[in-house]
């Protein structure tokens, strides 16, 4: 039997990059999605190229949702070795400009759903005494970033729960780890005006952005052996943007 990857946020972006570098490794991807097209698109792909993979709905700012599809994930996939919680959300706006709406729904599309996915995965990983839980953050939470202030403030506390929940698990053998993307070829970034997307690529070293693809080969690698000793790293993909300790 494959062992399991639940992958949140699978149905485009980076999530599907993660969903896909999953499958190519020998999970079974539970493609996990709000939006049930993009959901099936992403794991009927996987299948036609004889990977393993299917489509399970989960609203990732309920508790209860993602208590029941980790139930069904595991009924019908196997038991899930590996969680990554990939879904973001943000708008790029001065913070004097934000809503509340807007705190409400950034602070729990890109906190609470990590708390939340980590939580329900949890029991089962303890008692099995093995786990991987991958997080994605942004270098936004490690640096800041103008126009997302709130948004780096949630994902900063991606970062510091990440860290602190890797220290409670390690005693279960369960390692918790952060990937942090620079600015990356999402619909995020297609959004932006071009000038703003030309001054970026000039700020990094690599001169590009990244590709999905280049975040989920830093998922592959946190979710691979060559990973088994290490537990509480943030790894930045980000061309070089933010090197800082």
């Amino acid at each position: 039997m494959s062992k399991v990857a639940m992958v949140t946020g699978a149905g485009q972006g980076i999530g599907k990059a993660v969903a896909k570098e999953m499958a190519s490794k020998g999970y079974a991807v539970a493609v996990c999605d709000i939006n049930t097209v993009t959901g099936e698109t992403t794991a009927g792909e996987l299948t036609a190229n004889g990977l393993e993979a299917k489509s399970f709905e989960v609203n990732v700012t309920s508790l209860d949702s993602f208590n029941t599809v980790v139930e069904k994930i595991e009924s019908e996939l196997g038991p899930i070795e590996v969680l990554v919680n990939t879904v973001g959300w943000d708008i790029i706006e001065p913070f004097m400009k934000n809503s509340v709406e807007y705190w409400e729904k950034v602070i729990d599309l890109n906190f609470r759903s990590t708390i939340y996915g980590s939580r329900a995965v949890l029991p089962k990983m303890i008692e099995r005494q093995s786990g991987r839980i991958i997080n994605i953050a942004s270098d936004a939470g490690r640096v800041g970033s103008l126009g997302e202030t709130v948004y780096a403030g949630t994902k900063g506390g991606v970062i510091a729960f990440s860290k602190s929940l890797a220290r409670e698990m390690a005693r279960n053998k369960i390692t918790v780890n952060v990937v942090c993307p620079g600015p990356t070829d999402t619909p995020l970034f297609a959004s932006q005006p071009d000038k703003n997307k030309e001054a970026l690529i000039r700020a990094i070293p690599l001169r590009r952005v990244a590709q999905p693809e280049d975040i989920a080969y830093g998922v592959g690698f946190f979710a691979s052996e060559r990973a088994n000793y290490i537990t509480g790293q943030v790894l930045s993909v980000s061309g070089g943007l933010t090197m800082v300790d």
